[in-house]
């Protein structure tokens, strides 16, 4: 698979939705994931990230401009033991408590589809990531609707097993911008991942769409020791 910029994949789309990156640094001794959000109502731009334990949550900006929470507010990431998950909506807490029960991460997401949000259906994008005993792997999923028909959920789990350095994997909701919005296609997308978290937070940030962008979440995790770093930047400020 050819290696494609993210900054040409970002710059050349003024609306990719929402996207997760993951992957491994460059120098191989750090596990990756980013998560951006974008919107174009009032209700998808009046969003920041917040820092909420370990993962992070979605928050109204301004609390007197929000109209309806229930597919913007939610928990995009959260850690459970040795695992790192990162979503687009409420199933973060799926996996997270489908795994605690020791389901596999595509057994906890067959309880879900794409979001009732017609005639966009917006794809939900997942991953997982395991770090244990020196070893990381990661996963990625999306279910979306089968080409908008809302009566048929196709579903995709790439996992990406001891990944080699400086490569890491994208996938967004959206294919581009539209009406209806048209749905990711295809497997994720090979990128490079650096070494160095700020720069990499900063060209993602200066990549996305000024008038879209919202929130960005960047995370670099320690494979040998687990101790990680976090950047979190907000248009809204």
């Amino acid at each position: 698979m050819e290696m494609l910029s993210i900054e040409k994949e970002l710059q050349g789309n003024s609306y990719p939705g929402r996207g997760i990156i993951i992957g491994r640094s460059e120098d191989g001794k750090k596990a990756v994931c980013a998560y951006f959000i974008m919107g174009r109502s009032s209700n998808s731009r009046n969003r920041i990230f917040a820092e909420e334990g370990e993962g992070i949550r979605t928050q109204a900006f301004d609390e007197s401009k929000l109209e309806d929470p229930s597919l913007i507010i939610y928990a995009p990431v959260r850690i459970l033991g040795n695992k790192t998950i990162v979503t687009n909506g409420d199933q973060t807490d799926t996996i997270y408590e489908g795994m605690d029960r020791q389901l596999t991460f595509e057994q906890s997401l067959r309880s879900r589809e794409f979001e009732p949000d017609g005639p966009n259906f917006t794809p939900r994008i997942s991953g997982i990531m395991h770090i244990e005993d020196g070893m990381y792997n990661y996963a990625m999923s999306i279910l979306k609707s089968n080409n908008g028909n809302p009566e048929s959920c196709s579903r995709f789990t790439f996992a990406y097993e001891n990944p080699a350095a400086g490569e890491g994997h994208f996938i967004h909701t959206y294919k581009c911008d539209g009406n209806p919005l048209p749905s990711f296609e295809g497997e994720p997308k090979l990128i490079g991942i650096p070494d160095d978290m700020d720069a990499f937070a900063d060209t993602l940030w200066r990549s996305l769409n000024e008038d879209n962008k919202v929130s960005l979440f960047v995370r670099y995790i320690d494979i040998a020791t687990k101790e990680y770093e976090t950047k979190i930047i907000n248009k809204n400020r």
